[in-house]
């Protein structure tokens, strides 16, 4: 957040007694000067301005010391000085008054925008209990944690760095990294992310990585970082800001001073003027304003589990016309699932059985899916894993061979010509008896986390894939996914990706792990990590992260970053439009000092406002 949001914010709490003492010794101050009475009206009015605007004076009298004219106390001091020596006392208190009204109201919505933020920098834990090489219990501060440390958290404590549990189960709360607000049941060999909290249970955990690295300091890192990053919309503002202002100061000099020359006014008139388009020139509603609908779009989304790496992130997935997705690990969970079975003179039941059973102590991803069929009291003996081939057991006396062809061959069992290919193949004492096949399952919410894509005005999806054909076909076919490219190397998945973007009409975003998609991640008009928080890749890469791995957060990135995107846009021309109306009319006369004020305080607070919608849980 930029130094002026960080002033604001410091001086919220005081200035409600100031402009609440600045306007009580205000409204008597214009009754007197309307009924004709100027010195109380003069005493009363600058009494109200130094009240109020005491802090604006001396900004502006230390920006004159630094040579820094061109700043909205400046042009206010400047405001304010000249109304008294035209005598207009009333107006020269209602510019600070109104002024500091707008401030107030703008340092309320950065705080608001930081407290969507703020609830992130609690998640890190500040103690850890580690247990000592004794076995007993100390607590410590969370950054002396090394990586090999145990630890022990009980309910109702943070965990406070990424770590394995090696004992015990429990309910882990996630919300805080990934907006998810079901649990998560947790046990021995889960990995658990620095910043969740144990709701439930005690577990023994291992520490994997420092605290400075572990999940919870990177997001914030990432949060803290992103606004740093400014979009186009704030850079536009930026460097307006820097024309805009001087022009009108420069303006505002040849108001005052031309027309008396040629007769045209008096010169208190045109000075009355020329303050008119001083006050209008204080770009405090863009300036402010437009960076704060991405600042509150950033926290809003952080606090759902979506990590936007900066405000220029939001215009290409706000656009986004197609989306590009990795199968593995990204469409699907990454885990294997038994597809079908072709027993050969035993039951499917059987045949899954024994090889549940021979697979059982193997640690290969087949393995691991087989086990859950695997009987729990079988009788297994002699059980022997040959690299590249499969695995032999001893179950219920049987020799059982489970593996490929190769293998089959070892077993001396022949395998028909119309097995099915692409899974594993089962022998008893050199018998074939039957083959089963794998499938990657794809994620419970992939479907209908497609369907809000299209839903939402996404025009293409495509899935680039490293896997063989039919499986990235099956994939495409059961999430509704219009088109599908299979068997691609990492630099073939690049060049489909640069095609696919040549060839469409907006924005491309692609969606990977963040791992091995790292390249396409960085070439996309826009990548999104899922679930990569853990991964430098990801972080380096993607412009996005989607902390929960969750595939339906997706249509909510794109709604939230269109919902911030416009809201910054409305402001831009809220702010100009208005602006360069009352210049107009001013210029001409047509406009007075308290619509100067409107036109810069009243748009400054309409357009803050409209930016605290980013932070609205209401999607269209």
């Amino acid at each position: 957040m930029s130094a002026g949001l960080r002033g604001l914010f410091r001086k919220a709490r005081k200035l409600p007694v100031r402009i609440a003492a600045g306007t009580v010794l205000f409204i008597p101050g214009l009754i007197f000067e309307k009924t004709g009475r100027p010195v109380p009206a003069l005493i009363l009015c600058l009494a109200s301005t130094l009240i109020c605007g005491a802090d604006v004076i001396v900004g502006a009298v230390k920006g004159l010391l630094h040579g820094e004219l061109i700043d909205e106390k400046f042009l206010m001091t400047v405001a304010a000085a000249g109304a008294f020596a035209l005598g207009d006392f009333s107006e020269a208190a209602a510019v600070m008054i109104f002024y500091q009204i707008g401030e107030y109201f703008q340092s309320r919505a950065v705080r608001s925008s930081r407290n969507s933020i703020k609830e992130l920098m609690d998640i890190c834990p500040d103690d850890a209990v580690r247990i000592a090489a004794d076995g007993s219990e100390e607590r410590i501060d969370a950054e002396e944690l090394a990586v090999g440390d145990l630890i022990v958290l009980r309910g109702g404590e943070r965990v406070p760095a990424d770590s394995e549990v090696i004992e015990g189960s429990a309910d882990l709360d996630t919300s805080a990294l990934t907006g998810e607000s079901l649990p998560r049941q947790i046990g021995a060999g889960d990995r658990i992310e620095s910043g969740t909290v144990v709701l439930t249970g005690t577990v023994r955990a291992r520490v994997e990585r420092e605290c400075s690295q572990s999940a919870a300091a990177r997001i914030l890192e990432l949060v803290e970082n992103a606004s740093e990053s400014k979009s186009a919309e704030e850079n536009f503002i930026t460097k307006f800001a820097r024309v805009y202002t001087p022009a009108v100061v420069a303006g505002a000099v040849m108001l005052a001073v031309i027309p008396p020359l040629f007769g045209l006014t008096t010169f208190a008139d045109s000075i009355k003027r020329a303050l008119v388009f001083l006050v209008v020139s204080c770009p405090c509603a863009l300036i402010l304003s437009v960076p704060l609908a991405f600042f509150g779009g950033i926290g809003r989304a952080a606090s759902s589990g979506i990590l936007f790496k900066g405000g220029n992130c939001f215009s290409p997935v706000a656009r986004a016309d197609t989306f590009v997705f990795d199968k593995t690990g990204t469409l699907t969970t990454g885990k294997l699932s038994v597809l079908d079975a072709f027993p050969v003179g035993v039951s499917r039941d059987e045949l899954l059985s024994l090889a549940g059973a021979a697979e059982y102590s193997s640690l290969h991803p087949i393995a691991q899916c087989l086990r859950e069929y695997a009987p729990d009291d079988g009788d297994v003996r002699d059980c022997v894993e040959i690299p590249g081939k499969g695995c032999a057991a001893t179950v219920g006396g049987k020799r059982i061979f489970v593996g490929n062809a190769a293998m089959m061959a070892e077993s001396g069992a022949s395998v028909p010509s119309d097995a099915p290919v692409g899974g594993i193949f089962v022998s008893r004492d050199g018998e074939y008896i039957g083959a089963v096949t794998f499938t990657d399952c794809t994620k419970p919410e992939a479907k209908s986390a497609i369907e809000a894509l299209h839903r939402i005005g996404v025009g293409r999806t495509v899935i680039l894939s490293g896997d063989k054909k039919e499986n990235a076909e099956r994939v495409r076919s059961e999430l509704g996914i219009d088109s599908a490219e299979a068997e691609l190397l990492p630099a073939q998945k690049y060049e489909s990706l640069e095609r696919i973007m040549d060839s469409g009409k907006g924005k491309t975003v692609y969606v990977g792990d963040g791992i091995n998609d790292a390249p396409s991640l960085a070439r996309a008009d826009a990548g999104i990590a899922m679930g990569g928080i853990g991964s430098d890749s990801a972080i380096e890469s993607a412009d996005v992260v989607i902390v929960s791995d969750n595939l339906s957060k997706l249509a909510e990135a794109v709604l939230l970053a269109r919902k911030s995107l416009r809201i910054a846009r409305e402001n831009i021309v809220l702010a100009i439009g208005v602006k360069l109306l009352v210049l107009i009319l001013g210029s001409l006369g047509l406009a007075g000092m308290w619509h100067a004020v409107f036109a810069d305080v009243g748009v400054a607070v309409i357009a803050v406002l409209n930016s605290m919608r980013t932070l609205s849980k209401k999607q269209r």
